[in-house]
């Protein structure tokens, strides 16, 4: 029969392990959204630069694209990696309306 003390530490024992392992789990879940998110500013960033390139579109958008773009980089560095990912998103979406322009 188990003593309350190795019960205790037998219980302490387990549950350090489920936290190591969901720990581990959210670590290679941010890893993956940090990617993505430097993927999209990357992106994005491209696309800007080649629209502004290519001449097209109004400034008004590009301006917007631009924000957007620095906001993201911006959350990106407090790894705020999802707002990232749709700010990127955004960005691409203004850059796209100024082609069509």
């Amino acid at each position: 029969m188990m003593s309350y003390i190795n019960y205790s530490l037998y219980r302490l024992g387990f549950l350090t392990g489920v936290i190591i392992l969901l720990n581990g789990c959210a670590t290679v879940h941010s890893t993956q959204l940090a990617y993505r998110c430097n993927i999209e500013l990357s992106n994005a960033n491209h696309q800007l630069q080649q629209a502004k390139a290519d001449g097209y579109g109004r400034s008004l958008l590009w301006t917007k694209a631009a924000s957007l773009l620095t906001s993201a980089k911006i959350q990106q560095q407090f790894e705020k990696y999802p707002t990232c990912i749709n700010k990127s998103a955004r960005a691409l979406y203004y850059i796209s309306r100024s082609k069509h322009i």
